[in-house]
Parts: C-alpha cells; sequence; structure tokens
C-alpha cells in the first residue's frame, strides 16, 4: 500500500509552509528518512515540521552531535543526521535503537550512512535542487505514512 507523491516548490518558505501542514498529520511511532544532496533542504524541512508543531526555538542541524530532541505533549521528535556517522558500534554505544519506540517521532537524514541499522521508513521525503526551487518527492512504505501523506494533498 505504497503512496506517491511529487511537488514542486520554488523557495524555502515553501518549503516551510509545506513540512508545516504535513506535521499536524504525523503520529508517535513514526519514522520519516529525509534525502537529499548537502543544502537540498533537509533541515528546513525538518524546522517546518517542528514550527508546524508550535517549536519557535532554534532548529539546528545535528551534524555532529547526531541526534537533537524536541519534547512535545504526546511525543519527542528525535532528529538525526547521519552524515558523519561512521560505524554500526556508534550507533549501539550511543543507545539510538532505544530512540525508536511508540512515543516518539523519527526525522532520519542521510539514513543510507546507517545501512541496516534503523527500522523501515514511514515516510520517505526526497528533496533536489532544480533550476525552479526545489522538488519533493514523498513516498509512505506503510499504512501509516501512506495515510498521512494522502491527507496533506
Amino acid at each position: 500500500m505504497m503512496f506517491d507523491s511529487n511537488y514542486d516548490l520554488k523557495d524555502e518558505s515553501e518549503t516551510l509552509r509545506f513540512a508545516e501542514s504535513m506535521s499536524s498529520h504525523l503520529h508517535p511511532g513514526m519514522n520519516l528518512y529525509l534525502k537529499g544532496e548537502l543544502g537540498a533542504g533537509k533541515t528546513t524541512f525538518v524546522r517546518g515540521l517542528l514550527r508546524g508543531l508550535g517549536y519557535q526555538d532554534k532548529v539546528k542541524s545535528p551534524t555532529y552531535t547526531l541526534v537533537e530532541s524536541y519534547s512535545f505533549l504526546k511525543f519527542t521528535i528525535y532528529h538525526f543526521d547521519l552524515y558523519r556517522f561512521k560505524s554500526d558500534h556508534e550507533w549501539d554505544d550511543a543507545g539510538f535503537r532505544e530512540y525508536f519506540n511508540e512515543t516518539s517521532i523519527c526525522l532520519i537524514e542521510w539514513p543510507e550512512k546507517a545501512g541496516g541499522l534503523l527500522p523501515e521508513p514511514d515516510i520517505s521525503i526526497e528533496l533536489s535542487h532544480e533550476s525552479f526551487g526545489r522538488h519533493l518527492h514523498l513516498i509512505g512504505f506503510t499504512p501509516i505514512g501512506s495515510e498521512c501523506l494522502k491527507t496533506i494533498i
């Protein structure tokens, strides 16, 4: 039951608005993969999701810390940036496996760097640079991910 959709976003503000509109359809226990080259807008997308949930403080990329957490009333969002991820031991030593549970939403930039350590995504978000701005490709891999994407169209 895979759901696939594409959007063209002309600038950063459209990326933020799209992510904000998507935020209200997320549910605890979901895992979202964020893919794209450096500077494609992955962290901007995360910033939009968080703003849509009411978070107003600065959102920084966890490039060096690997993960940043954001606590909300009903769940915690963990924002991973695995660009500098080195080994499976790093994953286990940090206890990251425990972050993937029914009371959290995990947003993972550069998921391909973790190989088979990550659980299946509910949604894959791929951003790419285009002459007009950014292209956004969304795929819902699970029933809950597909349902989320259908509601934001």
